[in-house]
């Protein structure tokens, strides 16, 4: 399986502790951020599947950088706080959050709500084991891709670009939202890094570079990666 990206954003470190142990024994990948902007950081640093966001932060409210967020990113949010009071659970969801789950929570109930909002967001695309294209080969859980049967050799971002694009192949995507998705919601990357990372790829996986038949441009827009399904 792709293994997913969740960050956890609460200043319980004991609590911390223990859910992030049970979602990696689940197969989740989990950073932790303590503080809101410990956690602005390393969302400007790398992509995450999904974030676990307490509402009581010592620097911010967990409303503020998910509000803040949304301004970025579609990532999901599941709300775990010890704010119980409906008021506070129909804000939360009105600001952009996908769950709010109030303390104390089982563990049992945080996996099975984790589980169920990843695969509503990315369903199959996220754990099938080959995506393929013309003669290339793309295999999300060893990050490998090979063409013609011969492996093909990519940087850690280039392959994260290919696989978004292929998670939503035949699909026009802005600029924007490759950033925001594959470097991360508020990353300062210029859009001319993201078009030397497609330079890179067609020079790797097209027949002919200058005329791509699969990794195209969307004038004004962004880019597509046009491949049957």
């Amino acid at each position: 399986m792709n293994q997913k990206q969740i960050l956890l954003v609460d200043d319980d470190t004991a609590l911390s502790a223990i859910i992030r142990q049970m979602l990696e024994g689940c197969g989740y990948a989990v950073t932790y951020a303590e503080t809101a902007e410990a956690a602005y950081d390393l969302l400007a640093k790398q992509r995450f599947h999904l974030l676990l966001l307490d509402i009581n932060l010592p620097d911010a409210t967990g409303f503020e950088v998910c509000r803040t967020l949304r301004e970025a990113s579609n990532v999901p949010v599941i709300f775990a706080s010890a704010r119980t009071a409906e008021d506070d659970r129909i804000r939360g969801l009105e600001i952009g959050g996908d769950d709010y789950l109030p303390k104390p929570y089982s563990l049992k109930e945080l996996l099975a709500r984790v589980h169920a909002l990843m695969r509503r967001t990315y369903g199959y695309n996220e754990t099938q084991d080959t995506i393929c294209f013309g003669d290339v080969t793309v295999r999300p859980a060893s990050r490998s891709v090979t063409k013609n049967g011969k492996p093909v050799n990519l940087a850690q971002r280039e392959f994260d670009l290919l696989l978004y694009l292929c998670q939503h192949r035949n699909t026009a995507i802005a600029k924007e939202k490759l950033l925001s998705e594959v470097w991360g919601a508020f990353s300062e990357v210029e859009p001319s890094t993201l078009a030397v990372h497609i330079r890179w790829l067609r020079e790797k996986l097209e027949d002919d570079p200058a005329n791509p038949r699969y990794l195209k441009t969307v004038w004004r827009l962004g880019y597509i990666l046009e491949a049957d399904t």
